[in-house]
């Protein structure tokens, strides 16, 4: 078992207020999905404010929402995002969201029981826009093993298609 678990980051810009009626079904079920990450395999911990999510802290900008969390490894990760009743909420980002030109998840390792900062994420989240993949900052398509890995930092990939 590793001594590192996976943060990752993912930012969206929204169309619209969070409190509008355009914004009402990603809202109303953000409560659902942040319960079943947390019930899932390999979840560590999520970022939340005090309404039990994290749309109210906004490092990049007021039209822009976080979620940052840590997981046991990059396929509990994986699993959870793309199969799992998260998926189809996910196919939905583009009522919900504009399009983002750059990146807009990072991954990356810390040390098992490390809660990333916001601000430790958004520079993970820039270095992997400056610098591209690396074991430093990475993504589910090019992604690196564990420093505690048998090969430390070796490239692995998950090229399947993302199904949003």
């Amino acid at each position: 078992m590793s001594n590192y678990h996976i943060a990752e980051l993912n930012v969206a810009k929204l169309k619209a207020p969070l409190d509008s009626p355009e914004l009402k079904d990603f809202v109303d079920n953000l409560d659902r999905i942040n319960a079943l990450a947390e019930s899932s395999e390999g979840f560590a911990w999520r970022l939340k404010d005090e309404g039990n999510d994290a749309t109210s802290i906004r490092p990049l900008g007021d039209d822009v929402i976080i979620n940052l969390s840590t997981w046991r490894d990059v396929a509990s990760l994986k699993r959870f995002v793309y199969q799992s009743a998260h998926t189809p909420i996910m196919k939905r980002r583009r009522e919900w969201f504009t399009r983002m030109a750059d990146a807009y998840m990072v991954m990356w390792w810390v040390k098992a029981g490390h809660q990333p900062t916001a601000a430790e994420a958004v520079a993970k989240l820039e270095y992997l826009r400056q610098h591209g993949p690396s074991p430093e900052a990475f993504t589910f398509g090019d992604a690196f093993a564990a420093p505690d890995a048998a090969q430390p930092g070796e490239r692995f990939s998950f090229k399947d298609a993302c199904p949003a």
